[in-house]
């Protein structure tokens, strides 16, 4: 059968030489472009053979084979296998053979694996319980830090103290505008959704006490401890990790230095110290929030409202706020320089360890944040 149109440059028959045994015999030169316009010609020639019978591809009469021409062909004897029927190029000589050494033709080929077993619902869950009890060996981490801090509080002078401060002003300072804008905008939206429901029973002036406590209370602390977890957790465990791989870790304790008191300790301290601090501004942000919808839809005074706040919001609704923060801030240092650490695989696994910090750190803060209300309920504070 010619390969193409008249202008082919090879020609392909089959002849079947025994009961269980075909070949698909070409002749000419097997070039890509004849061979890309006419290859269904030859497939159909090879579409009804089944197993058991074999069928070789015959080269004995190819005098030219190109590259292309060569991937095509170990397509096909690819494609036959998988029918489950056995075939193998033959008879190829000169540059056709030399073409087929160059593309590994003649090498063993790995058998076809069989799929992969099925895992069971019982072995899925011991995987999981295996990775979930893995992750216990954070504690390692933690008690690594606690003795660092122990040894550093005795020997300061082996603390890193001067990255405290610009590690404040970039936790702190840095990130003061967005925390700003987004614990405005809460205290913003908080006021318009009690609005709508206070207006409905005229208790206008309450307003105050919602906003102020919700505020100062919950939603301030954690809108804060949410955006500084996505921007200084990420970085704190982005540094860390390249760190990591490119082994300057390795190279501080070469140095002498322990990494838990020259890396750690220092941003444990910074986050600590500056999220109260970033807590209490956004109070005062979410308030004027409030204040903003008081007088806009509520047909409040600034004096009045200012009042029902001091009234309402006592300095422990402020305090407490501040204290749950402060250990928002110890969680979130502990759980990025833990995964920054731990990193492995290169870029690939820093940006896995960024990732897992973030998540981890919201997830830790949203569980300290309820023990915290349930033990603040519990003492009647």
């Amino acid at each position: 059968t010619p390969g193409g149109n008249g202008n082919a440059t090879y020609s392909v028959e089959r002849l079947d030489l025994a009961a269980d045994r075909s070949a698909l015999r070409f002749a000419g030169e097997l070039r890509f472009r004849e061979c890309f316009r006419s290859w269904q010609n030859v497939r159909r020639l090879a579409a009804d053979v089944a197993a058991p019978t074999r069928l070789d591809l015959d080269l004995s009469g190819i005098d030219h084979l190109d590259g292309a021409a060569t991937a095509l062909l170990l397509e096909l004897r690819a494609d036959l296998e998988r029918k489950g029927v056995a075939s193998d190029i033959v008879g190829a000589h000169g540059a056709a053979r030399a073409m087929l050494v160059l593309y590994g033709a003649h090498a063993p080929r790995p058998s076809l694996q069989p799929p992969p077993a099925r895992i069971g619902v019982l072995d899925q869950i011991g995987r999981e319980t295996v990775a979930l009890l893995g992750e216990s060996k954070g504690l390692d981490f933690v008690g690594d830090v606690v003795l660092a801090a122990t040894q550093g509080l005795r020997r300061p002078t082996r603390v890193n103290w001067g990255d405290v401060p610009r590690l404040m002003e970039r936790a702190g300072a840095d990130g003061l505008p967005i925390v700003l804008m987004i614990n405005f905008l809460v205290g913003l939206v908080t006021g318009f959704q009690a609005a709508i429901q206070l207006r409905q029973f005229g208790a206008n002036i309450f307003e105050a006490d919602l906003v102020g406590l919700s505020i100062t209370r919950e939603l301030a602390p954690l809108m804060t401890a949410i955006i500084v977890a996505g921007r200084s957790g990420a970085a704190f465990s982005a540094e860390l990790g390249t760190m990591r791989v490119s082994e300057e870790i390795d190279a501080l304790r070469t140095l002498g230095f322990d990494p838990y008191q020259f890396l750690v300790f220092p941003r444990v301290i910074a986050l600590v110290l500056v999220l109260p601090l970033l807590t209490i501004f956004a109070d005062l942000v979410g308030i004027a929030g409030g204040l903003l919808v008081a007088l806009a839809s509520l047909d409040l005074t600034t004096s009045s409202y200012l009042l029902e706040v001091q009234k309402a919001v006592n300095v422990w609704d402020v305090s407490s706020g501040c204290i749950k923060t402060a250990f928002f801030g110890l969680n979130i240092a502990l759980i990025a320089c833990q995964r920054g650490l731990a990193t492995h695989g290169g870029a690939e696994g820093v940006g896995r360890a960024t990732t897992s910090a973030v998540v981890t750190s919201l997830f830790a803060i949203v569980v300290v944040d309820a023990i915290f209300t349930v033990l603040f309920n519990a003492a009647g504070m």
